[in-house]
């Protein structure tokens, strides 16, 4: 039992890679057999995985067809966006409120603003490529510390299963530009809203940060430059 949950764990997470990082197209067909015999694995952990990656949005699964992988269109990341803007406003209010009596609870948002900050003092001598990574990476601890700092576990749980979706729209974001100093300039007023106990501020900064970001990933989709041939432009 053991060995066969580690197999589709395996089979699962080499796909969400695939997936997140465009190496599979939106709209591949994942057929079991092919993927299968592509990646070395019998037909159950691959038929696992792709089901757990239909529950989280990122393959397009109906009983009895070929799974493929979720397409990117215009609806969806409105609907996801819109969805995103009333939980994690939120989310960010509640921590900010509750760090008011524990400020262990907020201290997460400390360290990364140190981190956003030195992002900030390197971003004219370095450059947007060379600091994109660890930008990145303290994007998605952001998104972490908020999911883990929010006492109320639905809404938390609601949050992280939008994540995975967001993987593959974070890197159309970044073909913008001027994405990463503004994305950098928003982190840092949320950080700073969220330690200075203002929640009303912290939940507007979110707001603004995710409406900002929708209409980034909407321009590049809409010019196709992130994924060519691949978008469904019916809004």
């Amino acid at each position: 039992m053991a060995e066969a949950r580690s197999k589709t764990e395996g089979v699962y997470r080499l796909l969400k890679s695939e997936i997140e990082t465009l190496a599979l197209r939106p709209g591949t067909k994942l057929s079991e057999v092919v993927v299968a015999d592509r990646i070395g694995a019998s037909r159950t952990p691959v038929r696992e995985a792709i089901r757990r990656l239909a529950r989280e949005g990122l393959v397009r699964f109906t009983p009895g067809e070929v799974a493929q992988v979720a397409p990117v269109s215009l609806r969806g990341v409105r609907t996801l966006f819109e969805f995103r803007m009333v939980l994690e406003p939120a989310a960010i209010r509640m921590i900010t409120l509750d760090g008011a009596s524990a400020p262990d609870l907020v201290e997460p948002f400390r360290v990364l603003l140190a981190g956003f900050e030195r992002i900030e003092a390197r971003l004219a001598d370095a450059g947007r490529d060379a600091l994109a990574a660890d930008f990145s990476a303290l994007t998605e601890r952001f998104d972490q510390a908020l999911i883990a700092a929010t006492h109320n576990d639905p809404l938390a749980k609601t949050i992280a299963d939008q994540q995975g979706q967001m993987v593959r729209l974070r890197r159309i974001a970044r073909t913008d530009p001027d994405h990463l100093g503004t994305s950098l300039r928003e982190h840092l007023r949320m950080c700073r809203a969220v330690l200075a106990g203002d929640p009303g501020a912290a939940a507007d900064e979110v707001t603004r940060h995710l409406d900002r970001a929708l209409h980034t990933i909407i321009n590049a989709l809409t010019r196709e430059t992130a994924l060519p041939g691949t978008v469904d432009v019916h809004i």
